[in-house]
């Protein structure tokens, strides 16, 4: 249950299914045992409380932590209006002598976000923002509680002012907005409280968090290099070799029996760093391969077009990553013979490489990432992964994955790569093109989190450190998940 996500109707819609539950009360005790685990009773703990029911929620954790002995302040600069939130309310007033409509400057050890939730949908203005900015510039630890004020909780997009939270305590289900885009540093480090909402009231899901095992990687002992398929990378084009490189060198070390590299640039004889990889000048049409990855340095040359053009005319399972979207964006013909071919395809475009693909701009992309991912899914009736902050990982039927692994580590050339080579080489071992889209990126992600624990930040995390260090979390996985 806890990796499913919803679409905000359904999270609506379950939400009325359990209001006989007592959901408000439900989070408020939640958020409660949160906070009593992690502060002690002596802390002074300042809760905002808005409008609607997230401030309702906010209003009963003041009172539950009132009566557990800590000293709370609220701040509610404009009186509740639903109903349940104003019995809230009520219950607050009862119980406290004051409420403050503005921030002090008296010291706080926490602050619980408690203004706005999953309902808001415009970009917040006075006294809204103007309460965000000062806490935001407080310095002190803040707790959303079920999403930060100001943030979509859906798309991550945050038009404006928006908290900064250090945690997000989120209620029911994750909303995929806490984890991509703005979310996905706005929400800080994210928890889930389910308020034990029966199974029963679920609704159907429409995506779920990336967490994909590596059981499907496990090998036989009585198996050779044909087992495990044959990755073409078609790139490389004169002062771009590096891209392919990077790419055929991350197929190795994901677990390909075999890998070529078919070269735009025809002077490469040998990788001495890894002579492993089989390196010959691109000669169309294509030898048969089990999965072909084009795109890393391919370039847009003529060359590049027909390269592209006669990979798309074949019945090899692609990766296409990088200048082969860009060609694609820009050629409606293999745009749409890429769109009618029924052999399997994943499409790995950053933001700008979506927007050109769908004829909008890169801001339109950030501002709902999920939608432009599922649009161009479905135009071309293949698996797409959007990367950046939360890459998403999109199937045609428009259900998707969203991914939690990975820093900014990854902001740095050839990661993207390095990405594809992994791609394929999972393609190449039989996992399916959602699946193994959905694996690549969880360890690519997992690497630079890796990175990071180890040196204590995210600074140069090259890409072929990133490809050398797959091999060896791939093995340890497979201990941890296949022990014996």
């Amino acid at each position: 249950m806890s990796a499913a996500l919803f679409s905000l109707q359904s999270q609506r819609q379950l939400e009325q299914s359990a209001a006989a539950l007592g959901l408000m009360r439900r989070a408020a005790c939640a958020a409660a045992h949160w906070i009593m685990a992690r502060y002690p009773a002596s802390a002074a703990i300042t809760v905002l409380a808005g409008p609607g029911n997230n401030g309702g929620d906010a209003l009963h954790l003041a009172c539950e932590l009132l009566n557990a002995g800590y000293a709370v302040t609220v701040i509610s600069p404009q009186k509740q209006s639903s109903a349940e939130a104003q019995a809230a309310r009520a219950r607050w007033d009862a119980c406290a002598m004051a409420t403050y409509t503005s921030l002090s400057a008296a010291h706080t050890d926490l602050i619980v976000d408690g203004l706005f939730g999953i309902g808001l949908s415009r970009p917040l203005a006075s006294p809204w923002d103007a309460l965000i900015a000062q806490v935001n510039a407080r310095g002190v630890p803040v707790l959303a509680l079920d999403t930060p004020s100001g943030l979509d909780a859906m798309s991550g997009h945050a038009p404006n002012a928006a908290i900064r939270a250090a945690h997000t305590l989120t209620f029911l289900c994750f909303k995929p907005g806490l984890l991509t885009a703005d979310g996905s540093e706005l929400a800080g480090e994210v928890h889930l409280a389910t308020l034990d909402v029966p199974a029963t009231l679920l609704p159907t899901p429409e995506g779920e968090l990336n967490r994909p095992g590596v059981t499907a990687l496990k090998r036989h002992a009585n198996s050779h290099k044909g087992s495990f398929g044959t990755v073409c990378i078609v790139g490389g084009a004169p002062g771009m070799l590096g891209a392919a490189l990077l790419a055929g060198r991350a197929a190795l070390a994901g677990g390909a029996g075999k890998v070529l590299l078919a070269t735009l640039d025809s002077r490469l004889a040998v990788d001495t760093t890894q002579p492993e990889l089989m390196i010959s000048p691109l000669s169309l049409p294509l030898a048969p391969h089990s999965i072909c990855a084009i795109g890393p340095g391919l370039g847009t040359s003529t060359a590049a077009q027909a390269a592209l053009s006669a990979v798309l005319a074949g019945d090899t399972p692609l990766v296409i990553d990088a200048d082969a979207l860009n060609l694609l964006a820009h050629d409606a013909g293999l745009f749409a013979t890429l769109a009618t071919r029924q052999v399997p395809a994943i499409l790995t475009p950053h933001p700008a490489e979506a927007a050109r693909l769908l004829g909008i701009s890169s801001a339109a992309v950030q501002a709902d990432r999920l939608a432009a991912a599922r649009t161009l899914a479905a135009r071309l009736n293949k698996v797409v992964v959007l990367k950046g902050a939360g890459s998403l990982i999109v199937r045609p039927d428009g259900f998707y994955r969203i991914n939690a692994s990975g820093n900014a580590a990854l902001a740095v050339a050839g990661q993207g790569d390095v990405l594809t080579g992994a791609i394929a080489a999972l393609l190449a071992q039989q996992l399916s093109p959602f699946d193994a889209a959905s694996l690549a990126v969880h360890l690519h992600g997992l690497v630079a989190d890796l990175y990071v624990n180890a040196t204590g930040g995210p600074v140069g995390l090259t890409a072929s450190a990133t490809a050398t260090a797959l091999s060896g979390l791939i093995n340890a996985l497979l201990c941890v998940q296949n022990p014996g």
